[in-house]
């Protein structure tokens, strides 16, 4: 379930970033720190979009950073950041991002019901409204652990 791969301390909001690798790296910062991934991870993350373009922005100012887990995962988690300014990823369709959601998955499957939840919440307007105005993390985990 969503709720047992996020916690307070790795979610960050409103983050300033110079480009879409800034925001890359500031938004997977938390889940770095808390040892979930290593930094090799977020390499990966940056090097994907490289090879395969911003394939991950899924939905309208929406994206779902990841990489293979062999990157350096090291716990499964997800990070929930949200941008001060909103980047553009080069994805025509739903830029520009607003929202970052960082995944680290240990595998194939462990983590298919926390992104079941994840799709549940961005299909919420009230989920958005509750990112742009909330101030501290414990507003958005409280709201999630209500599920």
């Amino acid at each position: 379930m969503l709720k047992d791969m996020v916690s307070e301390n790795l979610i960050n909001l409103k983050i300033e970033a110079t480009d879409w690798q800034d925001a890359i790296r500031k938004a997977a910062k938390p889940l770095v720190e808390a040892n979930k991934i290593k930094e090799s991870y977020v390499d990966g993350i940056i090097r994907a979009v490289h090879e395969m373009g911003p394939y991950f922005v899924l939905t309208k100012h929406v994206a779902l950073a990841h990489s293979r887990p062999e990157d350096g995962v090291i716990e499964g988690a997800i990070g929930i950041a949200t941008l001060a300014t909103p980047i553009e990823f080069g994805n025509q369709d739903n830029d520009p991002v607003k929202y970052i959601f960082t995944l680290s998955a240990v595998d194939n499957n462990a983590h298919l019901s926390a992104l079941s939840d994840l799709a549940g919440l961005l299909e919420q307007q009230e989920f958005y409204d509750l990112l742009d105005r909330s101030k501290c993390p414990k507003e958005i985990l409280d709201y999630i652990n209500q599920l």
